[in-house]
């Protein structure tokens, strides 16, 4: 981000510094990000800088940050993130040397950041240049410049900021860069890439159906590339979104363009100098192209009619194709509820052709729902049905080509097979006359892609076409309306009613955990319940029970899941799905088998894969495509359990046994290093544990702010807690003990102690009988700090003292110190004070001779709490004051929000209420800033104490909802004294004031 140089102010502009918006809220000093603070104190920040050098009183930035609900110390707040942005984006200011970026502006503040240190700056600098190029008809330049501008995006704008402002501002900012984009799109059409911008445009116009601007860049674009009858069913798309949901019509130059392709406008043609026209298109021949058959807006007279009439109405036959409904159908209420919502109401006339794209993996029960669907709806059309199985995904055999299902289509309506044209285009043409003036219920089913079925669609309003297939069609969703209806494994209940369905109710209900166990096995996929149920059916001598038991002697494998022939075998119906992949899909379809976490982000899968994120992403979309992968949430994928099965056992079949491993090593180093880099943010002066190499191609993510680490950690918790299982599992203890070691701070600060004990559980198992007694110490210690947060003070004694041990041995003095220290503080969890305050003059001792002040500042607030309960206020004070300044010293917010904490607790007891509300409140202050909740709830519940004892009965009974709250969102053990408290206070109330 460079610029022309800018100076103001009494001193230069720091060069080094920029801010970014256009994304996450962030800064650089050069290349090191800098430390923003909470989402508000950042909120505080963009506010500042989107005024781009002009005053914001106090008064915006509380409505910025807070809107119609301030807290009540709102405006304090506010001037505490001023000066900690300072201290942040200015550290040589104090001493005079540094150009100031936060000023003091009447009552408010003001951010002087130049243009081309923003990236807003620099994008709205780049945007205007491409204006000017474009006016001197430099065009090239003009996209490549607009192409710059576009690229200074990192995602939604202000990601991540609560507030009123933000909100308007994304929106604001997420108009300029859609409007951006479109004048790019223009360009790019201007310099004749009418093919290479197609996609993007249908992207864009299913995103946003109401632009007509994308529309009509969308149709001059399909136009240009020789694909009319594609622009034209653009232009329907966005005229019925219009219609339908603000009851107008397009404006005039979308009509006026839609005419102009109609009646093919030579002057559409591109223009652009040394472009080549398109051979067959109007430039080639000089002449208009003939016109597509039957536009959905109008019908074509029968060639042989003569006097204009429909051949339909000349046509007696009704054929009625729909396969027998299954008698057994179960389930699927929701999604019969939604189709039915597509359909116009009973009696209205339809605008449109209504197309539904009934999509999922491979035995989810596709075929099934739209038979069924189409036996509820086809009395409501009269003219007839027609289903064809167009074998997309056929185990054997080959799909039907579109050019064939045609001809049956036509053969079924009574077409003789004298009148049937020889060329395809000439045959569904007649097709889309036929069924012009019928209203027909069409089936196609197992489409492979779009363009299987397009053929196959009627050309005017009347008729419905429900589609199956195991792609997206997304083609069919863009550019002809279509309606998705994805499935999903069916519900619990919904797979208990399909097997109550064939094996009776009486049987299922002498039974019930043998049938929960066979639903568990087939995943709730409705293919594999009913091999399960066919099984059981077919030996109704056999128990549920013995059905189960062969479930689960099989489990890792599909073999149960055969039918008898290749449409009811699971492992073959997923072999087809599997094999329409191209090689490096297939590849990380196979390694995704090996990953044994709940879900997987992109990066993630790209370390598993060895590949860069971008080639990944554009995998993971054709395995999502192919429904082989579901994106349950923005870039994080699910695979269903049954596929996971083989997918491992395809890996096994072909992929060899060091690709695996090494696939395996790659992912489990990418949780270990992004783990790590998320450590010095949640425990930043805790001491590091040494790494494993990483392997080649594994990259690690990398975090600039506290927040994006946490919440990281909490995404990805599950997948983490199970790497470390897969660790020990897979032969990597030296993976399993240091990744639950870097997950310390992030398991203290959000209480997942059951994660905690049982990864700790797990490494030291993992490293017992190894010479890794590195490994063994700080798995001890990990155990023994999840056994003290759970209260199980004795055996985290027993841990500690063996991790004692093994540092000793192990010559590390640090590492001894700090089970030192840990043993001082569960001694004072445990109420052995004495024993608290003998371990923390020990720890004390050696944190001092080896130059730790991280370990010095925990040790005196532990001995200041030691102090505070056995009633020795002043040494109370005394190692709490100088547990403060050493900790401010170091920046460690953690622990001196416990030590404010303590600290208010001393002065509450020397009946210091003013000075004990006072560093509550701060402490809770710091407490959110780090998202301590685990003491966050406690610190609530002492300021409600003295809250009570001051007479404000009101405010500590908010302040105790507020901590029952805190502690029931993480499961504290005093949840139910926090309840108590509550119902006490609310007994005193209604009894009144004593007599």
């Amino acid at each position: 981000m460079r610029g022309a140089d800018h100076r103001e102010g009494p001193g230069a502009y720091e060069e080094s510094l920029r801010f970014a918006v256009l994304g996450p809220v962030r800064a650089w000093h050069g290349e090191r990000a800098v430390e923003l603070g909470s989402p508000q104190q950042r909120a505080v920040l963009a506010a500042l800088l989107l005024r781009r050098g002009r005053p914001v009183t106090v008064a915006e930035l509380v409505d910025a940050v807070w809107g119609d609900g301030p807290p009540p110390a709102a405006v304090s707040v506010l001037r505490t993130y001023a000066s900690r942005l300072r201290k942040a984006l200015e550290p040589g200011h104090a001493a005079g040397g540094s150009y100031q970026v936060i000023v003091s502006a009447a009552d408010g503040y003001l951010a002087r950041v130049p243009d081309h240190a923003l990236d807003l700056g620099v994008f709205e600098q780049r945007v205007a240049g491409a204006k000017r190029l474009r006016a001197g008809n430099e065009v090239q330049a003009a996209a490549e410049l607009l192409r710059a501008a576009l690229d200074g995006w990192e995602g939604t704008p202000l990601a991540g900021l609560p507030g009123p402002l933000a909100e308007a501002e994304r929106s604001r900012l997420a108009e300029k860069r859609l409007t951006v984009r479109e004048t790019r799109l223009e360009v790019d059409l201007q310099l004749g890439r009418h093919s290479e911008v197609i996609a993007e445009l249908g992207v864009l116009t299913g995103e946003h159906p109401l632009r007509e601007r994308l529309c009509w860049l969308l149709m001059l674009a399909l136009y240009r590339s020789g694909r009319r009858a594609e622009a034209l069913a653009a232009y329907r798309s966005t005229r019925r979104t219009l219609v339908t949901e603000l009851g107008i019509e397009p404006g005039a130059s979308l009509k006026k363009l839609r005419h102009r392709i109609l009646s093919a406008d030579v002057s559409l043609a591109p223009s652009v100098p040394g472009e080549e026209a398109d051979p067959t298109g109007p430039a080639a021949t000089g002449q208009a192209p003939r016109p597509a058959q039957l536009p959905p807006d109008q019908s074509s007279p029968d060639p042989e009619s003569g006097d204009g009439t429909s051949a339909a109405a000349k046509l007696p036959l009704r054929p009625a194709q729909l396969p027998a409904d299954l008698v057994a159908f179960a389930g699927r209420g929701a999604e019969l509820e939604r189709a039915g919502g597509l359909l116009p109401g009973e009696g209205e006339q339809p605008a449109a052709v209504v197309i539904t794209v009934i999509g999922g993996m491979a035995g989810i029960g596709k075929t099934a729902l739209a038979v069924h669907w189409a036996h509820r709806v086809a009395h409501r059309y009269p003219d007839g049905q027609l289903y064809i199985n167009l074998r997309g995904f056929d185990p054997v055999g080959s799909a039907v080509p579109p050019a064939e299902a045609v001809r049956v289509f036509l053969d079924a309506l009574g077409v003789p097979a004298r009148r049937i044209p020889a060329a395809v285009e000439a045959q569904a043409a007649l097709y889309r006359s036929l069924l012009a003036k019928r209203r027909m219920l069409i089936v196609l089913d197992n489409a492979r892609d779009s363009e299987h079925v397009r053929p196959l669609l009627p050309g005017a309003p009347g008729c419905l076409v429900i589609v199956t297939s195991r792609s997206q069609l997304t083609g069919l969703i863009v550019n002809n309306g279509a309606q998705p209806l994805t499935l999903d494994p069916l519900t619990a209940d919904e797979a208990y009613s399909f097997l109550m369905r064939r094996l009776g109710a009486a049987r299922l209900a002498a039974e019930p955990r043998a049938v929960k166990e066979i639903i568990d096995r087939c995943a709730r996929l409705p293919l594999a319940l009913a091999i399960a149920a066919a099984r059981a059916a077919a030996h109704p001598g056999f128990s549920l029970s013995a059905i189960a038991g062969e479930l689960r002697d099989n489990r890792g494998s599909l073999d149960a899941f055969t039918g008898g022939d290749l449409s009811t075998d699971v492992r073959a119906v997923f072999s087809s799905s599997y094999a329409a992949l191209t090689a490096p899909a297939s590849r990380l379809f196979r390694l995704l088998g090996l990953h044994t976490g709940r879900d997987i982000s992109a990066p993630a899968a790209a370390a598993l894969a060895g590949l860069p994120l971008r080639e990944t992403h554009c995998l993971l979309t054709e395995l999502t495509r192919a429904h082989l992968l579901t994106e349950h949430a923005p870039g994080r994928y699910t695979q269903h359990d049954l596929l996971r099965i083989y997918a491992t056992e395809r890996a096994q079949t072909n992929d060899t046994q060091e690709e695996r491993k090494r696939a395996t090593e790659r992912l489990l180093s990418w949780y270990l290093h992004t783990a790590d880099a998320a450590y010095p943010h949640l425990a930043p002066h805790r001491r590091r544990i040494p790494l494993t190499p990483l392997p080649p191609h594994c990259r690690p993510l990398a975090f600039t702010t506290h927040d994006q680490a946490l919440e990281w950690c909490e995404t990805e918790r599950p997948n983490l807690v199970a790497a470390v299982h897969q660790a020990a599992a897979t032969d990597r203890p030296d993976m399993a003990w240091r990744l639950t070691a870097a997950l310390w701070g992030f398991f203290y600060l959000r209480s997942h102690l059951h994660d905690w004990l049982d990864t700790a559980t797990t490494s030291l198992h993992a490293t017992h009988d190894t010479d890794e007694h590195i490994g063994q110490a700080w798995s001890h210690d990990d155990k023994a700090a999840a056994l003290t947060s759970m209260r199980q003070f004795d055996e985290a004694v027993v841990h500690l003292r063996r991790s004692m041990t093994l540092w000793r041995e192990l010559g590390d003095t640090r590492g001894r110190s700090r089970a030192l220290s840990n043993l001082g503080h569960t001694f004072l969890e445990a109420g052995r004070y004495d024993k608290a305050v003998e371990y923390g003059r020990r720890a004390l001792v050696l944190h001092r001779a080896s130059g730790n002040p991280w370990g010095q500042g925990i040790v005196l607030a532990n001995l200041g709490d030691a102090y505070q309960r056995l009633g020795r206020y002043d040494e109370a004070t005394d190692h709490l004051r100088e547990a403060l300044t050493v900790l401010r010293a170091i920046g460690d917010r953690w622990v001196e929000g416990i030590t404010l904490d303590i600290l208010g607790t001393v002065h509450y007891r020397l009946h210091r209420h003013d000075d004990a509300i006072e560093h509550y409140r701060q402490a809770l202050e710091v407490h959110r800033d780090v998202g301590n909740r685990w003491v966050e709830g406690g610190t609530l519940d002492h300021l409600g104490d003295v809250l009570l004892d001051t007479g404000d009965p009101e405010g500590a009974h908010t302040t105790w909802r507020q901590a029952l709250a805190a502690f029931e969102a993480i499961g504290h053990p005093d949840v139910e004294e926090i309840r108590r408290k509550l119902r006490d206070l609310d007994e005193r109330v209604q009894d009144g004031p004593a007599p």
